[in-house]
């Protein structure tokens, strides 16, 4: 007679889990075609080591080489987008204001020949001693008036104001110490002063960022909005900003300063900034008479307007970086990915659940029973 097929694999079975318990022990795992046999008698791993391990970390390994990679090539890219866009800036500040450098010197050695010609008794050294020690009074902050000289750089309010710009790094380039005394002083006050202005400045920037959120959160509360109040706060507060720090200051210096609009605005965002080129400047105009107000009133204006400005440029740097969110949109798709390989990884080796079954086998076992979890496939 023939024997029954399924009997004969069910003996076959058990007399293979016979064997496997005597070498195997206890709480281990066994995994497919990793080993000798028709289906691979597999590997012992100990019970420790836990199933996704392996995985996660080749998964790590590869998400370092590729973040190695892209800061690689990275670097070079920006640093070639930065020459590039310095580049273009310097091409087109070239063909705009060179021709007017020109202009500008020859009108100036065309006044000197005049003088000299219509005045023959002023000598031409004696003329550039004259102009020298002019160019060098008004760096120190001496103008002349007439048959007088303008003071008033380096009292307390000029002296406070020149102190704001040299520790928020403006640097106008207008006014500086000319003593070595007041040279010393000025690096010690600035090594200590910067720090300080960058931890106030990003003080009062959280500040005002905890405001917006705090107005967007009543606001979420009140109408029940989520996304639009959000959005509307941060426009809110952008439009304001823009009123304070920018529109508005520009029609002040106009009127204490003479100056056009244009100018004017080009002076603000030039402080805020902090590139100080010192062209515009204000409170410099020996014609002219400011109230004691002035210099301390700008210089809390330039406190707080840098701080916003930050926020904005910061807000800009982040969405260069962020790029529509890819950064997270490719951090996401990783995690996916390992998520996957983990998956794929427990359904080709049959481990999904493995720490329960072992429990299950152990208590079926009794003291002395060791099991191995497989699959149907792998049994066979």
């Amino acid at each position: 007679m023939r024997a029954d097929p399924q009997s004969a694999v069910l003996k076959r079975l058990s007399y293979r889990r016979q064997n496997l318990s005597r070498s195997i022990p206890r709480g281990s795992v066994r995994r497919r075609g990793e080993g000798g046999g028709r289906g691979g008698a597999g590997r012992v791993l100990p019970p420790s080591a836990p199933a996704s391990s392996a995985p996660r970390a080749t998964a790590a390994a590869v998400m370092g080489v590729a973040a190695g990679r892209r800061r690689r090539w990275g670097v070079p890219v920006l640093l070639l987008a930065y020459l590039g866009y310095v580049g273009l800036g310097a091409g087109v500040l070239q063909a705009l204001e060179r021709p007017a450098e020109v202009r500008a010197a020859r009108r100036l050695l065309q006044q000197r020949w005049e003088l000299l010609a219509n005045h023959t008794c002023l000598q031409g050294p004696a003329l550039q001693r004259l102009i020298q020690g002019i160019i060098e009074a008004y760096k120190s902050g001496v103008t002349l008036q007439g048959n007088t000289t303008s003071l008033g750089r380096w009292d307390f309010s000029g002296s406070f104001f020149f102190s704001i710009s040299a520790i928020t790094t403006i640097g106008y380039g207008n006014l500086s110490p000319s003593t070595v005394a007041g040279r010393i002083f000025c690096i010690f006050f600035a090594l200590f002063g910067i720090p300080l202005n960058l931890v106030l400045l990003n003080e009062i920037g959280q500040l005002m960022l905890l405001g917006v959120q705090r107005s967007a959160h009543h606001l979420e509360e009140m109408f029940h909005w989520k996304i639009k109040a959000a959005l509307l706060m941060k426009t809110c507060a952008l439009v304001t900003g823009l009123l304070l720090f920018l529109l508005l200051p520009p029609l002040l210096f106009s009127n204490k300063e003479g100056w056009t609009y244009e100018e004017s605005f080009y002076y603000s965002f030039i402080t805020l900034s902090t590139i100080g080129f010192g062209d515009y400047v204000i409170g410099m105009n020996p014609d002219r008479t400011y109230p004691s107000w002035y210099k301390n009133v700008i210089s809390l204006w330039i406190l707080f307007g840098m701080a916003w400005l930050a926020l904005i440029i910061k807000c800009c740097i982040n969405l260069l970086e962020s790029s529509s969110d890819f950064c997270q949109c490719n951090r996401k798709s990783i995690e996916l990915s390992e998520d996957e390989m983990d998956d794929g990884k427990k359904s080709m080796t049959g481990l999904h659940n493995v720490e329960s079954c072992n429990d299950k086998d152990t208590k079926a076992g009794g003291p002395g029973g060791y099991h191995t979890h497989t699959t149907s496939t792998e049994a066979l």
